[in-house]
């Protein structure tokens, strides 16, 4: 298995198994898409060209990212490619002021040794949007703080 932080010579097809349990999991060719369009990623390649994980972050460039996703193929997991892959990623980013992700409580040891710190985060989720066919519903502008 090989670490890479390019889609070179991967398609949609080597993006198979992921997102389970979603309700409505992006295809594989949006998959490619948001991995193309990520600032940083980290992949986890098998011989044959299967995807087996993956990390990717948002960013400016200047200060800050954002680390919206880490996945493993459940037949890889326990094995510490989510490790890899996050200090793969992680390493791409060490010049910037701040990286942060949101996680769940039980994931929050994980990432603690990974060198992180808790903090707060605050959410909006339109789950008809996970497929990235829809947008947003309406929301309050800027200085929407009443």
């Amino acid at each position: 298995m090989r670490l890479t932080d390019s889609l070179e010579g991967l398609t949609p097809e080597n993006l198979q198994g992921f997102f389970a349990g979603w309700p409505n999991p992006p295809s594989p060719e949006t998959f490619h898409r948001l991995l193309a369009g990520s600032y940083r990623i980290s992949l986890a390649v098998e011989e044959g060209g299967r995807v087996a994980g993956f990390a990717q972050a948002i960013s400016d460039g200047v200060l800050t990212a954002f680390i919206p996703l880490l996945e493993v193929l459940p037949e890889h997991q326990g094995q510490g490619l989510g490790t890899r892959l996050m200090r793969h990623l992680l390493g791409q980013l060490e010049h910037l002021y701040a990286v942060d992700l949101s996680c769940d409580a039980e994931l929050v040891p994980f990432y603690e040794r990974l060198g992180m710190e808790r903090g707060n985060a605050m959410s909006l989720r339109n789950y008809a949007r996970q497929s990235g066919v829809s947008g947003f519903p309406d929301t309050p502008g800027p200085g929407g703080l009443d």
